[in-house]
């Protein structure tokens, strides 16, 4: 049987399976099934929330998804276009026995997924997710009923509800999150990528006192992440010069993750977030075991800061599946990616673009120095990249000659460079990776390399 949920949920083109209505209809039944399954005999109906980001197949596909879940007997509500670590955040309030997000993340409009909470705010667990893909697998090619266009449309009490829920975690962000926080004589230029925080963002730093300069932030269904957003910081780099901001912030679509430009106009990305965030947590005797946990794809540069003040370096898998996972398993209270997904345990277990944009602009303010002065003492090293198509995927040590080659750079690069061999997960291909104080010099040593692994399994 095919995985259908990969490290971020169900993803594909909109009405095409797995994404189509018929499908999606079966997934909430078999969710809404498998949740009754574990309430104790007695204890009432399930309960679901559900939102969306702004893609035109959103509405549907997650009144696809209700149809189901309501058909087995579950209890479901919308929060309407809400960001992803939003419908996380309720799914852990209401409280849910599950919150569902419709949403690609940073993918383009034709694209749409299924990210699936449980009810402590965390990505729903492997077990659920293959028993979800079994009904799919033994329902799939049976007639079933398509969702009509106009069916099961919202109704007034539906969105009155879903605007008092979008309301309850802006309320979270303000009154929990930023506490006694105040933005007040700061100019914030916020990317908004035509996504699900187009109207949470921009109200939430207005609230707090910042003058809001909003961009990408009028949604038409098939702008998400056009040109913009976390994937395109050249439009937030002008804007930030243009209005002489404090700040420039940019998310992706569902907003899970954030990332930024100080004043000066020089980009911020997750690497260097964490280095703030670690020094800041650390002078307060709040970065429990000196510890930071990052992946495999985060930059040399960082461990060598973090090093510089004796704070360790752990990293896991890319995703920030395993970067969570790494997190409640070692105790420490901040990790994330390159891409800007940070997590924050003791807050959040989902990545939350919105919060990471307040904890840096806290530790801008207690501090009073702006970004470009708080990321100072981070140097960010020059890496390669080279992709090597392969025939078949050995591991790197069984073959001699790659194992070899691979020590030769390891030596070369010394404590001041680092090199990543893996293969992708979805191509036929071996990743080389390797960061040092060169470009010239890693760039001779990964092409010498990946011509070795062309010749071993090419």
């Amino acid at each position: 049987m095919a995985r259908l949920f990969g490290t971020d949920g169900m993803r594909g083109e909109a009405g095409r399976f797995p994404l189509n209505a018929a499908t999606i209809r079966v997934a909430g039944r078999s969710l809404a099934r498998h949740l009754a399954e574990r309430r104790a005999a007695g204890s009432g109906a399930p309960r679901i929330v559900t939102g969306r980001d702004t893609r035109e197949s959103g509405h549907w596909i997650e009144r696809a998804f209700i149809w189901g879940a309501r058909e087995e007997g579950a209890e479901v509500e919308s929060a309407g276009v809400i960001t992803t670590p939003g419908v996380a955040y309720l799914a852990r309030t209401l409280p849910a026995d599950a919150g569902i997000v419709i949403s690609a993340s940073h993918n383009p409009y034709e694209d749409n997924g299924i990210k699936i909470f449980a009810s402590n705010g965390r990505k729903l667990d492997d077990a659920t997710e293959r028993q979800i893909e079994a009904d799919i697998e033994s329902e799939r090619g049976q007639d079933s009923k398509e969702l009509e266009p106009g069916e099961a449309a919202d109704d007034e009490g539906e969105a009155f509800r879903a605007h008092a829920l979008r309301e309850k975690y802006l309320n979270y962000l303000v009154e929990e999150i930023a506490d006694k926080l105040t933005l007040d004589g700061l100019v914030l230029v916020v990317d908004c990528a035509n996504g699900a925080a187009f109207e949470l963002a921009p109200a939430l730093l207005q609230r707090l006192g910042a003058r809001v300069i909003a961009i990408n932030n009028t949604p038409d269904g098939r702008n998400i992440n056009r040109d913009c957003g976390s994937l395109h910081i050249e439009g937030l780099r002008r804007k930030v010069a243009e209005e002489r901001a404090d700040l420039g912030v940019a998310f992706d679509g569902d907003a899970d993750r954030a990332l930024f430009v100080d004043a000066r106009g020089q980009y911020v990305d997750g690497d260097a977030t964490l280095w703030v965030m670690a020094q800041y947590l650390a002078e307060r005797g709040r970065l429990d075991n000196d510890t930071v946990v990052a992946t495999v794809m985060s930059n040399i540069g960082l461990e060598m800061a973090l090093g510089s003040k004796g704070l360790r370096l752990l990293r896991a898998d890319v995703g920030d599946k395993y970067v969570l996972e790494e997190l409640l398993r070692t105790g420490a209270a901040l990790g994330g990616e390159q891409s800007g997904h940070i997590i924050f345990p003791r807050l959040s277990l989902a990545g939350d673009g919105m919060i990471t944009t307040l904890s840096l602009l806290r530790a801008m303010r207690e501090s009073g120095m702006g970004l470009d002065q708080l990321t100072a003492g981070f140097e960010r090293y020059p890496q390669v990249l080279v992709n090597v198509r392969v025939r078949e995927k050995l591991p790197f040590d069984e073959v001699e000659a790659i194992a070899g080659a691979a020590r030769e750079v390891e030596e070369q690069l010394g404590a001041r460079g680092r090199l990543l061999l893996r293969y992708s997960g979805t191509e036929p291909l071996a990743r080389v990776m390797i960061e040092g104080e060169r470009q010239d010099q890693i760039e001779g040593y990964a092409n010498d390399l990946a011509a070795v692994i062309k010749t071993a399994l090419g």
